[in-house]
């Protein structure tokens, strides 16, 4: 499969939808300020699942801090007629994915007026509680929102009745990222855009496990991604979707190369961001889909436990989900079904000659693990936003 096929067919492969946005693929491009405008995007995130633009900044006071960055050297976006710029934008924006726009203001009403333009463009407004520098956190944009927990959630609730989707950029290791989180998913903002940040090299993965196992966001996993095996990295921690931002300045291509990748990916095993196994230590609690019977103390226990099952309600909960399904086959595995198997990256011939047996594919059986997982989390007697 050549670049352009891959591109054509990532419409039919993946399923992701938030409201009235759909994703063609799970590859986006990062806001950089200003860097990341509508010209850019078209230039190098044309094949992207979502383009985020911006960060845009929407009042005098953030206009103000952004002109002396800029004369500290910075790039900023800035203009006298925000909302006018905004939708100026929007118009000018030409790719065949999703677009978000990263805004800052130091008050609500700016953020109101523009979700009501972009939520009429089709787009996302993304709300910029990720930036670090101090003219902004000095006026209460940027980080200064993570730090005031109870804006942040007013700001959202008041956003999100304008019925534009919404999604809240945040730093990973400056607050408590779960209660972040959860305070992020409960004032009802629909994707949380992750940096995950931290000191020296690399992005921290164990930020993006923690967030996963403590949300149902869709999540966007972001920093240091020039390749795909780091997308994979961040997908296998439970990643909805990845974002690169600098990568795409060393290589104009590295958005077209990762969704070529992530297409095959998909077309091949039928669950692109499929968790690493619980008893590795790194799989988040999707990975429940692919425990076996829990006979003996091992991590599924505490995994399982996380959700409120009992080892016996654990047991119950996946055989009634197996029932009519593929997945109720197998005799001759470990544990006499389908659904106490692994993930079909792990060697297995006792599984593998199951599914030769039901003329099962990988990437079918895939999918009917990843609606275990959905299933599992679904039922839950403990949801996990609240544990």
């Amino acid at each position: 499969m050549n670049l352009y096929e891959a591109i054509i067919v990532s419409d039919e492969l993946f399923d992701l939808q938030i409201g009235y946005v759909k994703f063609s693929n799970p590859i986006a491009l990062a806001p950089m300020a200003g860097v990341t405008n509508s010209e850019f995007a078209n230039n190098y995130a044309k094949n992207a699942g979502l383009a985020v633009i911006g960060g845009y900044n929407l009042d005098g006071e953030t206009n103000i801090a952004a002109k002396t960055l800029v004369g500290k050297g910075r790039d900023e976006f800035i203009t006298d007629t925000p909302l006018e710029f905004l939708e100026n934008e929007a118009k000018a924006i030409n790719i065949g994915g999703a677009v978000a726009f990263n805004v800052r203001s130091t008050t609500l009403e700016p953020l109101l007026k523009a979700a009501e333009i972009i939520k009429n463009a089709g787009g996302i407004l993304e709300l910029d509680a990720h930036c670090r520098q101090d003219e902004m956190i000095s006026i209460g944009v940027g980080e200064a929102l993570m730090t005031d927990i109870p804006r942040l959630a007013e700001w959202i609730s008041k956003i999100k009745e304008t019925g534009v989707v919404l999604s809240v950029k945040v730093r990973a290791n400056v607050v408590d990222d779960i209660a972040l989180a959860r305070t992020i998913e409960n004032a009802g903002a629909d994707i949380l855009h992750l940096d995950a940040m931290k000191e020296g090299a690399g992005a921290d993965l164990s930020a993006i496990l923690r967030i996963r196992d403590s949300t149902r966001l869709f999540l966007i996993g972001n920093n240091s991604i020039l390749d795909f095996d780091d997308a994979k990295e961040m997908f296998s921690r439970g990643a909805d979707m990845v974002s690169v931002s600098r990568g795409v300045l060393q290589d104009p291509y590295l958005i077209d190369h990762l969704v070529e990748e992530v297409s095959l990916l998909q077309e091949q095993i039928g669950w692109y961001n499929s968790p690493k196994h619980v008893c590795r230590g790194e799989g988040d609690l999707r990975g429940l889909a692919f425990c076996c019977l829990p006979v003996k103390p091992c991590a599924v226990h505490n995994k399982a436990g996380q959700l409120g099952y009992s080892p016996k309600e654990f047991a119950n909960i996946k055989m009634e989900f197996a029932k009519g399904t593929p997945l109720e086959f197998g005799d001759s595995t470990c544990f006499g079904s389908l659904v106490w198997c692994c993930k079909i990256s792990k060697p297995c011939y006792l599984r593998d000659g199951v599914l030769d047996l039901l003329d099962l594919s990988a990437a079918d059986y895939m999918k009917l693990k990843k609606d275990l997982a959905t299933y599992i989390l679904d039922n839950a007697k403990k949801p996990v936003n609240e544990f």
